[in-house]
């Protein structure tokens, strides 16, 4: 084992760690101030509840043996056999039960990111199902097709360096479906904003930007100049999409806005995450800006086009950014940068584009139909949306008796 490299995992763990409080704060602000309390718990929960599910059978699902390509075994089951030391396969300068915690971070935040679609409506015992349920189903089986032993997309050639696929497509997909399925809040105008404060919005989003070098870099599962690299393409796409999203919006909408620069910048981090560690520092710049402007495309597309109140846009971002990511690395991907990767379109192979494209699309499919399998299995258990009344009073008071601020 090497020391720098257990001192950086721990750092890197613990930042996207934070990424998920991030998310709340993220999607916290960008509600009405009647629901702020539950739709940041929405995200936090998940902290409690997803972190025993990987200890149980998450982790051994994705890490431990495979079956067809399709899913690993119980091998760890409890966390069996995951110790102090090393993983003969991954982190391998590390303590096994370290990489199992990093790795747990992610499977934390992605039910997460799902919940920005879905605020103000979903009743939080059922959320708490759904999270769980979702987490085995989708989450489970697709981080093994990507970074399982024997997954079928890694076995393809296709790369996720840090969870384009894995974290935001299935999150940005099951996003679009649940708001579908749980129908617009009352009186939605997609023209309306009423946010609660722009400044917890950017509070939210610095966390994620801070958090993400961890989420990327970490991924390197090494101190060295990977980690380095893979943290510089990072900032560097999310600076290029937040400028490229403030100009859109001046240019659509006469001005720029704090909370339209918040989603910018995390739509290059979601971008560059499948990238950050097979692309130049110019690609991860090209990337970060092409992605800024498909994303602010597609948030006027779904709530003016398509009606579909996306509270937060989180298709947008994550769906539709994560896709934008997973396909621009098969594009700009080198192995001058990787060795352990491939080139892409742009050095003259095809090979990986193709397994990515086909990895997206088998990603999309699966997740769309998995989630509206979750949503309406729950369904004939308990009611899912909460009551017209119940949202107009809001999800602080009816399903927490809590408020986000008492002034006495």
């Amino acid at each position: 084992m090497v020391a720098a490299d257990i001192a950086w995992m721990l750092v890197a763990t613990a930042l996207v760690l934070l990424m998920t409080p991030g998310v709340a704060f993220f999607y916290g602000g960008m509600v009405p101030l009647r629901s702020v309390v539950s739709t940041k718990l929405q995200s936090f929960a998940a902290m409690g509840f997803v972190t025993l599910l990987w200890a149980v059978c998450g982790y051994s699902l994705v890490f431990s043996g495979d079956e067809g390509g399709l899913i690993g075994n119980l091998d760890y089951f409890m966390l069996n056999g995951v110790g102090m030391k090393p993983n003969d396969t991954y982190g391998t300068t590390i303590p096994h039960v370290l990489f199992m915690l990093f790795q747990c971070t992610f499977a934390i935040i992605t039910p997460a990111l799902i919940t920005g679609a879905v605020a103000e409506r979903v009743r939080f015992k059922a959320w708490l199902v759904i999270m769980a349920v979702w987490s085995l189903l989708v989450y489970v089986p697709v981080a093994h097709w990507v970074w399982g032993p024997g997954g079928w997309i890694a076995g393809m050639g296709g790369l996720d360096f840090a969870g384009g696929m894995v974290v935001h497509m299935t999150s940005g997909y099951a996003a679009l479906v649940a708001a579908v399925i749980l129908g617009n809040r009352r009186n939605f105008r997609p023209d309306e904003h009423n946010s609660f404060s722009a400044l917890m919005v950017l509070l939210g989003g610095t966390l994620l930007w801070f958090g993400w070098i961890g989420f990327n870099a970490g991924s390197a599962l090494a101190a060295d100049g990977l980690a380095a690299h893979a943290a510089a393409t990072t900032i560097l796409a999310a600076a290029a999409a937040m400028s490229a999203w403030m100009i859109c919006d001046w240019t659509v909408h006469g001005r720029p806005t704090a909370i339209g620069s918040s989603v910018g910048a995390v739509a290059g981090l979601v971008a560059i995450t499948p990238a950050a560690g097979f692309v130049t520092l110019q690609s991860a710049m090209l990337i970060g800006l092409i992605t800024a402007v498909v994303c602010n495309y597609a948030t006027r597309l779904v709530k003016e086009k398509l009606r579909t109140d996306d509270t937060v846009d989180v298709f947008a971002c994550h769906g539709v950014g994560g896709t934008m990511g997973a396909v621009l690395t098969a594009v700009f991907a080198t192995t001058e940068i990787n060795p352990a990767g491939a080139n892409g379109l742009f050095y003259g192979e095809s090979h990986l584009f193709i397994a990515n494209v086909i990895g997206s699309m088998a990603v999309i499919v699966y997740t769309m139909v998995m989630t509206f399998i979750v949503f309406k299995v729950v369904s004939f258990f308990m009611k899912v949306r909460v009551s017209e009344s119940d949202e107009k009073t809001g999800l602080d008071e009816t399903q927490h008796g809590e408020r986000a601020f008492v002034l006495r």
